[in-house]
């Protein structure tokens, strides 16, 4: 349920690797608002990047290189193919290690995270607090654009660790799944217009990423608070399997990446989340607190 591999990093334990070659450091910032008449807008993080990054950190761009753009949803994760090629081009690969940042809450660097574990590679960790969190410890930046070093990528993929709408549409009744939304309160309760259908799948609860991140620093709560917040929820119990699932799967991963913290490495994200179930309208939406 578990694995040796650390699944986040602090600054001060970064800032002492730096000059490592083996090490390759992903800045992987998205600029993503969501207006309340629904739509989204999707701007990459390379304008910012260039304009600080962490020294010799690499730019991934999730939505260009990293995505499926024949999906019906944004943000699905590329075939593992694509995926070889977008990472080995930045850089990643066999014998390297990789650490993760944006410059938010550490959402789109843990995307970045369960995709590189859903194609087999292990050796990533997300660093905690991204850029704010570097930058408060006093660590130097960098406006630079690094050349990335390429690498060979060999994609392993593990089904196990992501589902598809008609899975999760065939375990609703299922007592060894536990199905978790990681969306703010409001929107699992249907209070907000984001997705063209409210509510939340029937059955699942609610651990929101953004309550799990302390928001005057950027950083996941300590281990052990996590574990408190997971083990209540039931997501620790070893006869279940969580399965998270947000709006597009960011939040879902983000909520994966704080289970590994946690302690649990074998979550699944439901990749389409709320943009695809919603899409269907023959799959059932609940409004309203989850049952006690």
């Amino acid at each position: 349920m578990s694995d040796t591999k650390p699944s986040t990093v602090s600054p001060e334990w970064l800032y002492e690797q730096l000059g490592d070659e083996d090490l390759v450091i992903v800045d992987a910032t998205v600029h993503l608002s969501m207006p309340p008449d629904g739509s989204v807008h999707v701007e990459p993080g390379l304008a910012t990047y260039l304009e600080e990054h962490i020294p010799g950190a690499v730019y991934a761009d999730l939505f260009t290189d990293f995505s499926d753009h024949q999906a019906p949803q944004p943000f699905t994760a590329a075939p593992s193919e694509r995926f070889a090629t977008a990472a080995g081009a930045v850089g990643i690969g066999e014998g390297r290690r990789v650490v993760l940042y944006d410059q938010k809450n550490g959402i789109w660097a843990a995307r970045l995270w369960w995709q590189l574990r859903l194609e087999g590679f292990d050796d990533a960790a997300v660093l905690d607090g991204g850029l704010p969190a570097w930058k408060a410890a006093g660590y130097p930046v960098s406006d630079e654009q690094v050349v990335p070093h390429g690498a060979t990528f060999t994609s392993r993929h593990r089904p196990e660790l992501v589902r598809s709408t008609e899975e999760v549409a065939a375990s609703l009744d299922d007592p060894n799944t536990l199905i978790i939304n990681a969306l703010d309160p409001a929107t699992y309760r249907g209070e907000s217009p984001s997705y063209p259908r409210r509510g939340h799948i029937p059955g699942s609860i609610n651990i929101s990423f953004g309550e799990l991140v302390d928001p005057s620093t950027g950083r996941l709560k300590p281990a052990a608070e996590l574990r408190e917040i997971f083990d209540e929820a039931g997501a620790l119990n070893p006869d279940v399997t969580p399965v998270t699932y947000c709006g597009g799967g960011i939040a879902a991963s983000g909520l994966a990446h704080a289970l590994a913290v946690a302690g649990r490495s074998d979550v699944a994200v439901y990749d389409g989340s709320l943009n695809a179930w919603t899409a269907d309208e023959s799959l059932p939406l609940v409004e309203g607190p989850e049952p006690r």
